[in-house]
């Protein structure tokens, strides 16, 4: 963060606002040349600040309007067993992201199924086919209290 200005700073938060901001508007807001926001906004995405840029989807609207959170406990916690799980969960295209976690279960999953009816379906086809998987508990979100934070910059 230390190679960060308040300029730069701003602009993170802007584009995190909206990525389709226009290079006159960032400059507008921020109080530079469009030439010079231009640049800064390159070089954010070439030293890696920036990431990636994509269309936020309502996901009630393609069919994936519930969300699950579910712990996942494998049968042993060794590195191929680990290689395994993260390799094949990186496949199923219900799961928007998975972490190795540090607690009581090894894995937290965060899915988008169509709605509880399929949930069965969806535990039984992606899930417990995984490579390791010894035990799992599943909740289901019924609000969205915070979702998909900006980070603070």
């Amino acid at each position: 963060m230390a190679e960060l200005d308040r300029i730069d700073r701003m602009l993170l938060r802007l584009l995190q606002e909206d990525g389709r901001r226009t290079t006159l508007d960032l400059a507008g807001r921020v109080g530079l040349s469009p030439t010079g926001t231009s640049q800064r906004v390159k070089r954010l995405f070439r030293d890696g600040f920036i990431t990636g840029v994509r269309a936020i989807l309502d996901p009630q609207k393609i069919g994936r309007g519930t969300l699950v959170f579910i712990e996942v406990r494998l049968d042993q916690t060794a590195p191929h067993v680990f290689d395994r799980f993260a390799k094949a969960v990186a496949k199923a295209p219900e799961v928007l992201e998975c972490h190795m976690v540090v607690g009581g279960f090894d894995y937290l999953v965060k899915a988008r199924i169509a709605d509880m009816s399929v949930f069965q379906d969806f535990l039984k086809r992606v899930i417990l086919p995984l490579p390791g998987v010894r035990e799992t508990h599943t909740y289901t979100s019924i609000g969205d209290v915070k979702p998909d934070a900006l980070l603070p910059v």
